[in-house]
C-alpha cells in the first residue's frame, strides 16, 4: 500500500490526485459548517414556533 502511495505522489498524476483529495476535503468542510449552521438556525425557528404554538 505504502509503495502505491509513494508511486502516485511521485507521479504527476499523483499530484492531480493529491490536488483533487484536497479540494475534496475543503468542500466537505463547508458543506459540513453549512448543514450545522442551518440546521442549528432551523432549530431555533422551529423551538419559536412551537413555543406560540403551546
Amino acid at each position: 500500500m505504502t509503495h502505491f502511495v509513494r508511486r502516485l505522489w511521485k507521479h504527476e498524476a499523483g499530484q492531480d490526485i493529491a490536488e483533487y483529495a484536497v479540494m475534496l476535503a475543503v468542500i466537505l468542510v463547508l458543506v459540513v459548517g453549512t448543514i450545522r449552521l442551518v440546521g442549528s438556525n432551523a432549530n431555533i425557528a422551529f423551538s419559536a414556533v412551537a413555543g406560540s404554538i403551546q
